[in-house]
């Protein structure tokens, strides 16, 4: 039996009203932005069912908006966060809809600036949990708890092994990974779920495998 935490007891600490439309809101736009990798000069937010119908009313659209320009959950600047990316000239537009496919509490990321467009998915689970579920059509089970490698990259053999090998190197234990590509020797991507960081001379080593497309290094987030 699962030993219950002062977290499930009392919640996480956040700026209201609602852990899942405000606090989950404001922690996918965090991780959404980390994967991005600086602040977009265009962000448009497609919102879905529950967040598209109660979203305003519990402040989803400030809280994603503040996750991406890199507020956490209790920064009371998520009450100021639309004068806050205007000041930053960053672009920003919301789309409330419908697709009953998708999970209550959706929302896509659709960014733009100088890395290039990219959209990130994900949906807020309940209690400030989430989860990241594609990246640019790939699928992900991104959910901050882990120090966490993506990476996309060209299929070939070896490359799985490339990657790892130099995690081993930092004495790094790997918790969990999952890979997924278009077609044989086309565009891949991987995830791969760390119990440490990786520190910087790794992620140097990593960028200098040829073929490598796109690395990001995501840390915990609490």
């Amino acid at each position: 039996m699962k030993k219950k935490t002062l977290f499930d007891v009392i919640g996480p600490i956040i700026i209201g009203p609602s852990s899942s439309h405000t606090a989950g809101a404001a922690r996918l736009g965090y991780l959404a932005g980390k994967i991005y990798g600086e602040l977009p000069k265009k962000i448009h937010f497609k919102l879905y069912n529950s967040f598209a119908k109660t979203g305003k009313g519990h402040g989803t659209d400030k809280g994603l908006l503040g996750g991406v320009i890199g507020l956490s959950v209790d920064n009371p600047q998520i009450r100021n966060v639309f004068e806050l990316a205007k000041q930053s000239n960053i672009d920003f537009s919301f789309e409330f809809l419908e697709n009953f496919s998708r999970h209550p509490n959706s929302v896509d990321f659709i960014f733009d600036g100088n890395n290039g467009k990219m959209e990130i998915s994900g949906a807020s689970l309940g209690g400030g949990d989430v989860i990241i579920d594609a990246i640019n059509g790939y699928k992900f089970n991104i959910n901050g708890n882990y120090p966490t490698l993506l990476l996309i990259y060209k299929d070939k053999p070896g490359m799985i092994y490339n990657v790892t090998v130099l995690i081993q190197k930092q004495n790094i234990n790997i918790a969990s990974m999952n890979c997924q590509r278009k077609a044989r020797g086309e565009e891949a991507s991987m995830a791969i779920y760390l119990d440490s960081p990786l520190n910087e001379e790794t992620l140097k080593e990593l960028s200098k495998i040829d073929e490598i497309y796109f690395i990001r290094s995501l840390e915990e987030i609490c």
